[in-house]
């Protein structure tokens, strides 16, 4: 078995399924399995993928929430493939990057992982893709507002780099590395665990690669991240980390980086409370404002949304597929967010963030929709 891709999943479903249309697109001529561990979702995710998957995937159904690092364990240990990759379900990878990510480890015997060019919905390129360890210094930077080091963005976007940190996100991982270092720390609940592999993997004598694969990223939709219980979580990973793996150092230093963190989890927690203040009183929130959709497909697609934005009662507009370069999209003004909607099938996921890196200013984000679904997916929303 060439590759085991292992996805964790709490209520995502729709989400959960593009993922997997765009995985079965991209393993074509690979000896793949697919896992899918199931975190208790309440959305239905378990007798809907057994309905719309069968048995192209191996599910795994929890009856606990076990959280990102156990439940990923779980399929590793089931899993055979010489190289192991870790995906969220808040993604859809490209047509040709699984292959192109292999091809690249293959010839690279001393990477015991990879990464790739995420990209957030708005087609920009995301940061995190690349990110250095969080070591006293550089997190001491990176929370003054100087970034640069923890995102490592002095190096190039268009070639491969070595880096320190693997986003889990998309994380593939070799087997020997992975028998070598061991598995995911199950101290994490969630977040934090992906820095500590990478880490590890660099102590283990290995490299952490960055390949300009690319894939986009809804970034939490596994998640609340509006919730307090995101920003427990979230700072208490890095604590966690922190502890494990500079709890040795002199209490000078330790202590500031400590309390920053705290800081950190504290401001957060307060803009946090004062957004959901300014909803309560009525204040105009532009995030909330209504949406316009331009749809841009073939003559099916654009039918089926057609009728599904008269009957939700949708700003849209429709685009012909053939008549996309004569558009200017920057001439479409809205209060609320604008997104421009894939037909995924003329598309494909791969000219979905061609056309988006090529077309797009930051205003549009990116939407997809599926004839055999009948589903519009944006980073905010799921219509049906």
């Amino acid at each position: 078995m060439k590759l085991s891709i292992v996805i964790v999943s709490y209520n995502v479903r729709y989400y959960l399924e593009q993922c997997l249309e765009s995985v079965f697109r991209s393993i074509g001529g690979i000896e793949a399995e697919v896992f899918v561990v199931d975190n208790h979702s309440r959305d239905h995710t378990v007798d809907y993928l057994k309905h719309r998957f069968g048995n192209r995937i191996s599910l795994i159904e929890s009856s606990h929430n076990l959280g990102f690092a156990r439940a990923n364990n779980i399929a590793i240990r089931q899993s055979q493939g010489d190289y192991v990759l870790l995906l969220n379900p808040d993604t859809f990878v490209t047509e040709n990057c699984l292959h192109d990510v292999l091809q690249f480890m293959d010839s690279h015997p001393r990477a015991g992982g990879c990464g790739v060019m995420m990209h957030n919905e708005d087609g920009s390129r995301a940061n995190e893709s690349r990110r250095g360890l969080p070591t006293p210094f550089v997190s001491l930077l990176k929370m003054l507002g100087r970034p640069r080091r923890y995102y490592m963005s002095y190096l190039p976007w268009d070639e491969p780099c070595q880096i320190e940190v693997i986003s889990g996100a998309f994380c593939m991982l070799r087997r020997e590395a992975l028998d070598h270092i061991g598995l995911l720390d199950e101290t994490f609940f969630m977040y934090g665990e992906d820095i500590d592999l990478s880490y590890r993997t660099l102590k283990g004598g290995y490299e952490n690669w960055y390949y300009p694969a690319k894939i986009l990223h809804y970034k939490g939709e596994s998640t609340q991240k509006s919730s307090f219980r995101y920003v427990h979580v979230f700072y208490q990973a890095m604590i966690i980390f922190f502890r494990k793996h500079y709890g040795h150092l002199s209490f000078f230093i330790t202590l500031p980086i400590k309390v920053a963190i705290y800081l950190r989890a504290a401001i957060a927690l307060i803009e946090m409370g004062y957004r959901r203040m300014r909803q309560l009183l009525g204040f105009y929130d532009r995030r909330r404002a209504i949406a316009h959709y331009i749809f841009v497909g073939g003559e099916r697609m654009l039918n089926q949304c057609r009728k599904l934005t008269r009957r939700k009662g949708l700003s849209a507009r429709f685009v012909p597929v053939e008549q996309v370069g004569l558009c200017d999209f920057d001439d479409v003004t809205a209060e609320g967010p604008i997104y421009l909607v894939y037909d995924v099938d003329t598309f494909g996921f791969d000219g979905i963030l061609d056309f988006s890196a090529q077309h797009n200013t930051k205003r549009l984000l990116i939407g997809t929709y599926s004839c055999k679904t009948k589903i519009l997916i944006t980073a905010s929303e799921i219509v049906k």
